[in-house]
């Protein structure tokens, strides 16, 4: 089991969140803390973001990093899949 870590702008995104995202995004975070590599929704990214994985909400991207020797997941971001891709194309 790893440990789950929110930015500043992730963990401010979390708490101004609607209750049914709030719902689906712990869900998201009990499933990444089991295992952070094998779930259908998780992805490793490319690219500028080579690294980090997302887990898919549906239009909603979760952007993560893992830390095994700390046995930590750092929550980059939280945001809709258009505004994560597109801030870090530049």
């Amino acid at each position: 089991m790893y440990d789950l870590v929110l930015t500043e702008d992730a963990r401010r995104f979390y708490e101004h969140a609607e209750t049914a995202l709030v719902k689906k995004l712990n869900r998201c975070f009990d499933q990444i803390c089991a295992d952070p590599y094998k779930h259908p929704n998780i992805k490793r990214l490319r690219g500028p973001l080579a690294g980090y994985l997302r887990y898919r909400l549906g239009d909603w991207r979760v952007v993560y990093q893992v830390d095994e020797k700390q046995k930590r997941i750092t929550v980059l971001v939280i945001a809709q899949r258009s505004r994560v891709y597109k801030q870090n194309e530049q």
